[in-house]
């Protein structure tokens, strides 16, 4: 009896315990488990607005992505390397392009496919066709290919003159084989840049605009979807955007289209002739009316400037140690726009073909003319 007592006790203890704290708490508050979890009949979210409507700024993206997006093509060029033992391996790259008529001819950077054995071009749809080379431009590092593929659509090639910057662009490309990228970005800056190949772009549009390993080839379009410049190069420690790229303006790749796709090449102009800049201190040394120009100091027989009647000097000195004639022509301008140095020239000849007409401004004895100079091709240049 003695035993009973406190075990009954025990027992209405424990079962006072369960009562209050397990299921009496279960039918006050309806739980269904042993912990603070309730599991209700019906969840409840706050939902946004249905029919959200896209502000303006949004609607011209993805206009621009739309109207653009079946006019770029991935380029992919394979060609053949050595390895470490001599061997022959095959290499591949990856870049950008865009389709500038219904013919197929699309044009990309010369450094995305230079040396390839072998170029496909990849369309937005995913088919592939294989791409001929039609024309290259290393200096201008420019390229044109074809395929043979239905119902292309042709981008519409805008005006990269007067720029300005600030200005929204888009860049539409590959960047790192990721197909059919945009971002988005403004023109920060007008500037020649010379790229590692040494190619030199005299009027490099540079962009904010996200470009990346990939993207080379492909199109910077400017609000109206219009393409203003072709992608090219990025300035980075890391070979990632940093935020400093830059295009080829649009304006240097058509003027020479029709020679890369009727000639494979360019057929670049040249005066033909030798020049040294003029400095203010040169100008005063030797008693030059003006203190800027280039002086003439060699003239190519036969060449352009030699049928039109340039002259070079007859007086030998020394600039430093490097020999020069004296008492040529001074070129100080052409076609009205001033000119100072090498490659003010040479912008200058980039904006004209072979056969162009240009008007010369010189200075011969301190006397100011104008010489007519119909200008023949590079080769001539000396």
């Amino acid at each position: 009896m003695k035993v009973v007592r406190p075990l009954i006790l025990a027992m209405a203890i424990a079962g006072a315990f369960f009562y209050f704290t397990t299921w009496r708490s279960n039918s006050a508050g309806e739980l269904h488990s042993t912990n603070w979890l309730s599991r209700p009949d019906q969840v409840e979210i706050t939902e946004a607005a249905q029919g959200e409507t896209l502000d303006g700024e949004e609607q011209n993206n993805i206009s621009v992505y739309k109207k653009n997006i079946p006019s770029v093509v991935n380029v992919t060029s394979r060609a053949m390397t050595f390895d470490f033992f001599y061997g022959l391996v095959p290499q591949e790259g990856q870049g950008s392009g865009f389709v500038i008529d219904k013919e197929g001819h699309i044009l990309t950077n010369y450094h995305v496919i230079a040396d390839a054995r072998q170029v496909e071009v990849t369309m937005h749809n995913r088919k592939k066709y294989k791409a001929t080379v039609v024309g290259t431009d290393p200096s201008h590092d420019l390229a044109v290919i074809q395929i043979k593929a239905p119902e292309l659509v042709p981008a519409v090639l805008g005006d990269s003159r007067n720029l300005q910057v600030g200005q929204k662009v888009y860049a539409i490309g590959n960047p790192f084989g990721l197909a059919g990228t945009m971002t988005r970005g403004i023109v920060s800056s007008i500037r020649p840049v010379r790229e590692p190949n040494g190619a030199m772009i005299d009027e490099a549009i540079q962009t904010d605009a996200a470009i990346n390993p990939g993207n080379s080839g492909g199109p910077l379009m400017n609000w109206h979807g219009e393409v203003i410049g072709i992608n090219t190069m990025i300035l980075s420690n890391s070979n990632q955007s940093a935020g400093i790229g830059f295009a080829i303006p649009i304006n240097t790749a058509k003027a020479v289209l029709n020679d890369l796709m009727t000639l494979g090449r360019v057929k670049r102009p040249a005066l033909g002739v030798r020049t040294v800049p003029v400095s203010p201190e040169l100008a005063d040394e030797i008693g030059l009316p003006v203190d800027f120009g280039l002086l003439i100091i060699g003239v190519v027989p036969g060449s352009s400037a030699d049928q039109a009647g340039l002259r070079a000097g007859s007086e030998r000195a020394y600039l430093g140690n490097i020999p020069i004639m004296l008492g040529g022509d001074l070129i100080v301008a052409i076609d009205g726009q001033k000119i100072q140095d090498q490659d003010d020239l040479t912008q200058m000849m980039n904006n004209h073909r072979a056969g162009d007409t240009v008007k010369v401004t010189i200075y011969r004895n301190k006397k100011k003319m104008e010489v007519d100079v119909s200008l023949g091709e590079a080769r001539q240049q000396v």
